[in-house]
């Protein structure tokens, strides 16, 4: 963070362009959950985000309250974490304008997000699509952020929130305004694998309805999945080395311990030398135990949507609290006229 000396701040969001799912909530959900009670936190809905590729308006409202139930009904407290949607701080927009104009043409050409999501027709890709690294930026550093939660595929657009910050705060000769954000790792990586294909991310897109569990299926859906998920004729192993080569059992063997706090090592002691007759009920009940009270709460909370907006708005007056007067300094610093 260089000799940045403000508060440490963690901030995270997810887009607002689908269901939420077993993925998302060991990858990022759980872990804001925990995060709540050791540091400053600000958890927000990123709908600007989402519009980089087309959203049908009405299904876009929807998923934003839908987003914002699954933190809610996870254990996200609004009283201490400050959760909030995106566009209802204007300051992100702001402050991402500002740095459209010290990024590098060079510095997005790099970034392999765009490739892999524009595909072969990049021409007919939206510019929000292109420049949405530096709105990510802006959502980071209008709060001067000091941590962000990210995953592997997150980590080069935090370098390139770190590498306008510096050049922010050198252009401008405002040492250590913006800090460098720095990438925060709680507990162990869970990155779960389509039910269908173990070499593939859970997805909310998979043609396959049986390879995504959502947060909100109900128990015999989850059980349903669980029960069909792709697997080999081989006995689970006694060690994590029996599991190379094999990625669906690789997988599952990964969400039962990321579910229960174990290693793999542990659970492979527990089920080792066993079939997936045997592993996959247990594995079931246990995804049933954690995941449908979460999906029944969030249905509980998608019927009340006078209380999420509630929610959202006072997280978004908060959030405007320290974001404007920040973009206020630096328009200062810019040169703007107040």
């Amino acid at each position: 963070m260089s000799g940045y000396q403000g508060p440490m701040r963690v901030l995270s969001g997810i887009q607002t362009s689908g269901g939420m799912h077993l993925g998302n909530y060991l990858g990022a959900i759980r872990k804001f959950v925990d995060l709540q009670h050791e540091h400053e936190c600000l958890y927000f809905l990123a709908d600007m985000h989402s519009i980089t590729v087309w959203q049908e308006p009405e299904k876009l409202r929807a998923q934003t309250f839908h987003i914002a139930a699954a933190y809610l009904a996870a254990g996200v407290d609004p009283n201490i974490a400050t959760i909030f949607h995106q566009s209802a701080v204007r300051a992100h927009a702001q402050l991402a304008w500002i740095f459209n104009c010290v990024a590098r043409l060079g510095w997005l050409d790099r970034m392999t997000q765009f490739k892999d999501k524009a595909g072969k027709d990049a021409e007919r890709a939206s510019v929000g699509l292109y420049t949405y690294p530096v709105l990510q930026a802006a959502d980071i550093l209008v709060y001067k952020a000091t941590h962000v939660p990210v995953g592997q595929d997150q980590k080069q657009h935090l370098e390139l929130s770190r590498d306008i910050a510096g050049k922010f705060n050198h252009d401008f000769n405002a040492p250590d305004f913006f800090p460098l954000p720095e990438p925060l790792i709680k507990g162990p990586g869970a990155k779960i694998m389509s039910l269908r294909d173990g070499s593939k991310k859970m997805s909310k897109s998979d043609p396959s309805e049986n390879a995504c569990i959502f947060l909100r299926d109900d128990a015999d859906a989850i059980a349903r999945k669980i029960k069909k998920a792709k697997t080999d004729p081989e006995p689970l192993p006694s060690e994590e080395k029996g599991l190379e080569d094999r990625p669906e059992a690789a997988n599952l063997v990964g969400i039962y311990a990321a579910l229960t706090g174990k290693s793999n090592a542990e659970v492979l002691a527990e089920f080792g030398g066993q079939g997936f007759g045997a592993f996959k009920p247990a594995l079931a009940d246990l995804v049933v135990d954690k995941i449908a009270p979460i999906g029944n709460e969030m249905r509980r909370l998608e019927a009340d949507h006078a209380y999420l907006q509630s929610v959202l708005d006072g997280g978004a007056e908060r959030a405007a609290a320290i974001a404007d007067p920040v973009v206020k300094e630096v328009k200062d610093i810019v040169g703007f006229v107040a």
